[in-house]
């Protein structure tokens, strides 16, 4: 064996153990780039984020506007109070001296046509209905967006890791095969191929410090925090487990898009009762008291009943609209429902896709990968094999553990939105009791 093989196969069995090394301790590159303490738990974050997000906040402000509106809805219109001024010999003043003459204040009370004030809030309520079902909602969407941005940052912290690994190793073989001046064809490929690795793996860490910041920002426009504060490490994802089969009867009954498309149309159904009772004539009610001098007062009671000879031209259009509206919302009821038929659908498909490829890796690709680099490293150690290939292999294996770290990741996305989908609307005092899995 040549001297400047025997140096290689030094080379490739001290390689071996630094690379060993190398992954199993935090590499340079992590340590400038991630904070050394651990990210919070993602149910920790969805809690945060259920109590501090601006968008939540909006929504429930107006969830509560919705409520203060329902008592007044059913409410009686305010009263009116008049003063009534009878002169009998106009233009001279006669009050104190014509009989009929005579000064004093009346009040008047509408009064709605029976039933008009119990519907009127009736719509009210499903108002409210309406926008709990809103803000049930978003509420799935920010629990989700904060589940899918944990996993992003696992995936990036995991891949940061690994080539942080392999960029230390990379220096290691560029710089001693350099050094060593192995001036073999083979060794100069090597070399080449040591640097372009090297490279590429910078390119990549560059691209991932980017991918992060922004994924932290998200996270951090959720939890109304600083655009710039920091989060920890993201070390490990729970493996979640998903509801049983079927998906679609499911999310037709629990969906928070369709508990609102169901919300609306009551609303609607509601409006168009209080428009058909708009046709009913509400009634008046009065009295007054006339004040004429020394003599006795005068007394009077009014009783007044609403005429709508304008209705062709005022309600019945607008019961024809609310008929409409209420068309419209059970579309949008139908069109719900099959959304979520078609949304289940397409997320067991994923689901079980995601599942697939996680197990191909676990079972596959990340320990054949390893085989690979051990065998061309034995090879080249036994003068059966090249150095370039002993570097392509360790690529392999570096592509295999990072694209490992993505699936699960995207398992983890995955599940997060059949959370959105298919969980039942949780009371409010449970939101940050809720788990990142069942």
């Amino acid at each position: 064996m040549s001297t400047t093989r025997r140096l290689g196969c030094l080379l490739a069995a001290y390689v071996s153990a630094a690379f060993l090394a190398v992954l199993a301790a935090p590499s340079s590159a992590e340590e400038s780039d991630l904070s050394e303490a651990a990210a919070p738990s993602v149910e920790e974050l969805v809690a945060e984020a259920l109590r501090r997000a601006p968008s939540l906040a909006a929504l429930e402000a107006r969830l509560d506007a919705a409520t203060q509106v329902v008592a007044p809805a059913g409410a009686l219109p305010n009263p009116t109070v008049e003063v009534m001024v009878q002169d009998a010999g106009f233009p001279s003043w006669t009050v104190g001296e014509e009989e009929m003459s005579m000064i004093g204040p009346q009040i008047s009370q509408g009064i709605p046509f029976p039933g008009k004030q119990g519907a009127r809030r009736s719509v009210a309520e499903a108002e409210v209905h309406v926008r709990e079902g809103d803000l049930e909602r978003l509420r799935r969407q920010v629990v989700e967006e904060v589940r899918d941005t944990y996993a992003v940052l696992y995936a990036l912290d995991h891949e940061h890791r690994i080539l942080g690994g392999g960029k230390d190793l990379a220096d290691l073989l560029s710089a001693t095969v350099v050094h060593h001046q192995m001036t073999a064809e083979s060794d100069q490929e090597a070399a080449f191929k040591a640097r372009l690795v090297l490279s590429r793996i910078e390119e990549r860490l560059e691209d991932l410090h980017a991918e992060r910041s922004m994924a932290v920002a998200r996270l951090n426009r959720l939890l109304d925090r600083s655009g710039n504060a920091a989060l920890g490490r993201v070390d490990s994802l729970a493996s979640p487990v998903a509801p049983a089969l079927p998906w679609d009867s499911l999310a037709v009954a629990v969906s928070a898009e369709v508990t609102t498309a169901r919300a609306s149309v009551e609303a609607a159904r509601r409006r168009v009762r209080v428009a058909e009772l708009d046709l009913r004539p509400d009634l008046m009610l009065g009295a007054g008291v006339g004040f004429r001098g020394d003599r006795d007062p005068v007394v009077s009671f009014r009783l007044g009943v609403e005429l709508p000879i304008w209705q062709f031209g005022k309600e019945r259009p607008l019961i024809r609209a609310a008929k409409a509206e209420y068309a419209a919302s059970l579309a949008d009821l139908r069109e719900a429902e099959a959304g979520a038929r078609s949304e289940a659908d397409a997320l067991r498909a994923d689901w079980e896709r995601v599942l697939r490829q996680v197990v191909r890796y676990q079972q596959s690709f990340v320990p054949q990968s390893s085989l690979a680099f051990d065998a061309a490293r034995a090879a080249y150690l036994g003068d059966r094999g090249d150095f370039s290939t002993v570097i392509e292999d360790l690529n392999i294996w570096l592509e295999a553990r990072t694209g490992l770290a993505r699936w699960e990741s995207e398992r983890f996305r995955a599940w997060a939105r059949l959370e959105t989908l298919l969980t039942p609307a949780f009371p409010a005092s449970d939101e940050a009791s809720q788990g990142e899995t069942r």
